[in-house]
């Protein structure tokens, strides 16, 4: 459990959390994260001990610590552990690919119900102080402006800051200062994009951005890594499109293109940021792969019924 996930909400709400989970029959054994990271160790350490169900109370930043511990241990396969996410977390986009409600008792009724899905998970090496580094992705990455978004938001929060509005506050004031890099990106060693770049996201899943479309064609199984890449555009375009940010339409704005595959390098100059489940991490030049069905988690009936 992240007890400064939602701004501190997580802390704030668990003892209605844990009641609920009482309520419901459902036995757990609550440990909170101290630090950044601690979740990856927290998994690692748990699943030695022989748990095999996890539920990760917090945000996208908490499940994909979470997800990258099941591949550092080796006691089991990563897909053995079932995962739930109750999400107390500000973006919430992974829930959203998969219905789980943000109340905490449907949510948690979700879990009762125990459907689970195989999901895929992308892993993604990059660089870090001039080393390659490695990263599982759960829901989405991104490169160019939305990791120098992802900068500018973690900056504002050290700083003190909090509310709803922070996101979007991040966004308006890092368009006024991002500048397009220079991309080359091959999919499955074809090159598909030899140009200025604005923006790049890279998932398994739909959402990135608090609640933002930005790979609408996503499927969570198939195998498949979807790529959004978006040209260099005027504010203007953005605010006569926004509709299509959240309505998944997105591919219908001329600036945008869709490719998917199996394997996609990106390199750049200058370097690009990249941030994974909203996690800022190193720069270009990346590797993206998948690993097809790699973990169980909870779904909701909704979900699996689409």
């Amino acid at each position: 459990m992240n007890p400064v996930a939602g701004t501190g909400r997580g802390l704030e709400d668990f003892p209605q959390i844990s009641k609920l989970l009482r309520d419901n029959s459902i036995p757990s054994d609550p440990v909170f994260t101290e630090h950044k990271y601690h979740a990856v160790e927290l998994t690692v350490t748990a699943v030695n001990k022989g748990y095999r169900k996890i539920i990760v109370i917090g945000g996208d930043g908490t499940l994909h610590e979470v997800v990258n511990g099941l591949f550092i241990q080796k006691s089991v396969r990563p897909d053995e552990v079932l995962l739930a996410v109750i999400s107390v977390g500000t973006g919430n986009d992974w829930i959203r690919m998969f219905g789980i409600p943000t109340r905490y008792s449907e949510a948690i009724r979700a879990i009762r119900e125990g459907k689970s899905f195989l999901q895929d998970v992308g892993e993604v090496t990059y660089e870090e102080s001039q080393y390659k580094q490695k990263r599982y992705v759960a829901n989405v990455a991104g490169s160019g402006f939305d990791a120098f978004v992802i900068r500018r938001f973690n900056h504002l929060k050290a700083k003190g800051r909090t509310g709803r509005w922070l996101y979007p506050l991040s966004i308006i004031r890092s368009f006024f200062t991002y500048k397009s890099t220079g991309v080359k990106v091959y999919v499955d060693d074809k090159l598909v994009y030899n140009d200025l770049l604005f923006s790049m996201a890279v998932g398994i899943c739909k959402y990135n951005g608090s609640g933002i479309l930005q790979l609408p064609a996503a499927v969570a199984d198939d195998g498949l890594l979807d790529l959004t890449l978006i040209r260099p555009l005027h504010w203007w375009h953005i605010i006569f499109r926004l509709r299509k940010l959240f309505n998944g339409e997105i591919y219908q704005i001329g600036h945008v293109q869709h490719v998917q595959g199996s394997r996609i390098t990106v390199t750049s100059s200058p370097d690009m940021l990249l941030e994974v489940d909203g996690e800022l991490l190193g720069t270009t030049p990346l590797e993206f792969g998948i690993l097809h069905r790699a973990i169980k988690v909870i779904v909701s009936k909704e979900f699996l019924q689409e």
